[in-house]
């Protein structure tokens, strides 16, 4: 399972990284440390908060929106739904919630689960998924 260091994590959900440690310090998303020392926090775990977050109203309050630049929305896998040949890709991205239907072969070769890093491409519309 991949996991994420606090500022990568403040990425992810669209907040500084001052918000995220502060949540974790407050146990609202659980963290470990790495050999090194630094404070993770699982991929998994990840996923499950930005749901929770973007369905609480999102950030702090008088935070900034979330923008995407040329169409690109970072975030993190939140679920995938596999059939026979399609697949359903979910992403939070900051506050924005986006869904992707795409091959399973799609999914399978990007690596795609839950708590992975990827950015979902938006072209009128299409919705591309990139493993990061």
């Amino acid at each position: 399972m991949q996991s994420y260091t606090i500022g990568q994590a403040a990425r992810l959900l669209g907040v500084s990284p001052d918000t995220a440690r502060r949540w974790a310090d407050a146990g609202r998303v659980a963290t470990h440390r790495d050999d090194t020392g630094r404070r993770l926090i699982d991929g998994a775990d990840l996923a499950a908060f930005s749901v929770e977050l973007a369905g609480s109203g999102g950030a702090e309050e008088g935070a900034a929106s979330y923008t995407s630049a040329r169409n690109a929305f970072p975030g993190i896998v939140t679920a995938i739904k596999l059939g026979d040949v399609a697949a359903q890709v979910e992403i939070q991205a900051g506050p924005h919630r986006l869904v992707s239907l795409l091959t399973r072969e799609a999914v399978e070769e990007l690596g795609l689960e839950v708590g992975v890093e990827a950015t979902a491409r938006v072209k009128s519309t299409n919705v591309h998924i990139d493993r990061v």
